[in-house]
């Protein structure tokens, strides 16, 4: 069982190790992370279940695969102090940004590269975890770790050129998510109902609405006719919604993301 270190141990680091741990394909003590915070490092090495390194050498001394995990802008430094040690060992990356073109750059053919977008629903292994296309792991390397990633939720493979995109809808739709269900609970307050029942009906409703559609593969078109009866109360709220041009504003929020 290759044995695995984070290179950076935040909020969607600690989800993905807590998710592997989940899936019982690897063992806690195969498990390795480093982070400049030491005391943050310790307290989620106690809570979580992974061993702490007190460097970055050590902890790709004790890698095969080592996970990316640190700010995006924080890379390239990184890789300047460990890319000797590193050669011959996998190096997977969930930063935002980075390609594996990127990462060829300054290693080379001397390790094997596969980059990951995650979301933040990984967290409860309800995620969408996009792998870029090309890539250089190993056959049965790569099948160890799409298996790996799955106990976090969807594992998708996209080429190169529609990471970006996939990211923007994936990575950033949580958020967006969240408003629309923020919003509807306001709505729900406003006529009396209380926030935290508010706030489990709209969740619930969304997840569910999303489940019925993954599940049957039904378009959504569909599944909303399905709710609209004829002079009904639902296509009213529906005209509203078109009227305020929500179909119009959420590609607008995807564009503003794609032309940062």
């Amino acid at each position: 069982m290759s044995r695995i270190g984070f290179i950076g141990m935040g909020n969607m680091a600690q989800a993905i190790a807590e998710g592997f741990f989940r899936s019982g394909k690897i063992e806690k003590k195969g498990v390795f992370a480093y982070a400049p915070h030491k005391d943050k490092l310790y307290a989620n090495s106690e809570r979580i279940g992974f061993v702490p390194a007190d460097s970055l050498n050590e902890l790709v001394e004790k890698s095969d695969m080592v996970i990316m995990a640190c700010k995006p802008y924080q890379i390239a430094e990184v890789l300047e102090k460990i890319k000797e040690k590193l050669q011959g060992k996998a190096l997977l990356s969930i930063a935002a940004g980075w390609v594996y073109e990127d990462y060829h750059k300054i290693l080379g053919d001397t390790v094997r590269i596969q980059c990951i977008m995650p979301n933040t629903p990984a967290m409860v292994g309800e995620g969408v975890l996009l792998f870029e296309a090309t890539h250089s792991l190993e056959k049965e390397e790569r099948s160890f770790v799409l298996d790996l990633f799955a106990s976090l939720g969807l594992v998708e493979e996209l080429p190169t050129s529609l990471m970006g995109i996939g990211g923007a809808v994936s990575g950033c739709g949580p958020a967006f998510m969240d408003l629309i269900m923020e919003a509807y609970a306001d709505a729900a307050v406003k006529y009396g109902i209380p926030r935290a029942t508010a706030y489990k009906l709209i969740s619930q409703t969304m997840l569910g609405s999303a489940k019925l559609q993954q599940i049957t593969g039904t378009h959504p078109g569909v599944l909303k006719d399905a709710v609209c009866s004829p002079n009904g109360t639902t296509i009213r709220g529906v005209d509203a919604l078109e009227h305020g041009g929500l179909r119009a504003t959420c590609m607008d929020s995807i564009d503003a993301v794609m032309n940062k």
